[in-house]
């Protein structure tokens, strides 16, 4: 005898509503403890867009009216072609779009800025950016807060090759309250030439004071810098050399300021990987996508001797 099973399954449709692409404001806007502000306006993008820079070059938004308040005056920012811009400025546009000084001197890209030495980024001051365009209006603010200095800066040779070492250092952190830091570098070395090794400060990594808050501890950051010297060894290309100049460059960060930061460079870490989890990038600009950060350096020189 012959039982014959048959397996009956269900199946349901499932509809997903996917909502459809609306294109917002992105703002990309900083002020930097004795600097001027800096704000580029573009258009978001969809999904399927191309993301080269030409693409987002030309979403730039280049017909708003921006302003800049200190809280005691308001200040209209120019569109200004980044050639125009005071070199200082153009080495700040430069490291916000990841391209070097003389890339980006190439490019035909407008920032809304100002020369007015009044305007330049005060440690404790709050500075509010209010952007109308298109009959709608977005604004955010930020404060320069106190640096934070470090207590001692030095190089230290790796046990493995005494001509290769990390950066070390020892910092207090200011108790009972939120601080987000940024760490970048650049060697001023001079090349044959008579010009600086780098032009632009290169980041190695954000980081905060949850658990460290109000402590003094020690330690290395890697060197974050790319090397064309074909004598450096591949194995040590995280290291500072012997001999190296280096200028340290270490920034407090409110906390929306490092919240965006960081949350975007984890964003960017994942690449795409499908096992990531997901990352939303907040925002301080009202009905708006991107930040206005408040930057408030403090700098030392590390010389790479033992």
């Amino acid at each position: 005898m012959y039982t014959l099973l048959v397996l009956i399954s269900c199946t349901k449709e499932v509809q997903i509503d996917i909502p459809g692409y609306q294109e917002q404001v992105v703002v990309d806007g900083r002020i930097e403890t004795g600097g001027f502000p800096i704000v580029m306006l573009s258009k978001s993008q969809n999904v399927y867009a191309p993301t080269d820079l030409a693409a987002y070059i030309s979403s730039f938004i280049s017909d708003a009216e921006v302003t800049v308040s200190n809280g005691s005056q308001s200040f209209a920012l120019q569109l200004i072609s980044v050639n125009s811009l005071p070199l200082e400025s153009q080495k700040t546009v430069a490291e916000m779009l990841k391209v070097t000084l003389n890339e980006l001197q190439l490019l035909p890209i407008q920032v809304y800025s100002t020369t007015d030495p009044l305007t330049m980024g005060e440690v404790g001051k709050t500075y509010t950016l209010t952007i109308n365009h298109q009959g709608k209006s977005y604004a955010g603010s930020t404060t320069l807060l106190t640096p934070v200095a470090l207590n001692n800066l030095y190089w230290k040779p790796d046990d493995s090759n005494s001509d290769y070492g990390y950066s070390w250092a020892n910092l207090t952190d200011p108790a009972g309250e939120f601080n987000g830091y940024k760490w970048e570098a650049k060697r001023i070395n001079h090349t044959s030439t008579g010009e600086y090794l780098d032009d632009l400060y290169k980041r190695a990594g954000y980081f905060k004071d949850q658990y460290f808050d109000g402590l003094t501890f020690e330690f290395a950051v890697e060197n974050p810098l790319k090397r064309k010297d074909t004598t450096h060894l591949e194995a040590y290309k995280r290291f500072y050399r012997v001999g190296d100049t280096v200028v340290i460059k270490l920034s407090r960060l409110d906390y929306a300021t490092y919240d965006f930061f960081d949350k975007k460079s984890a964003q960017l870490g994942n690449g795409g990987n499908p096992f990531a989890t997901p990352v939303n990038i907040p925002s301080n600009i009202s009905g708006a996508l991107g930040i206005w950060a408040g930057i408030s350096p403090w700098y030392d020189t590390l010389a790479c001797h033992p």
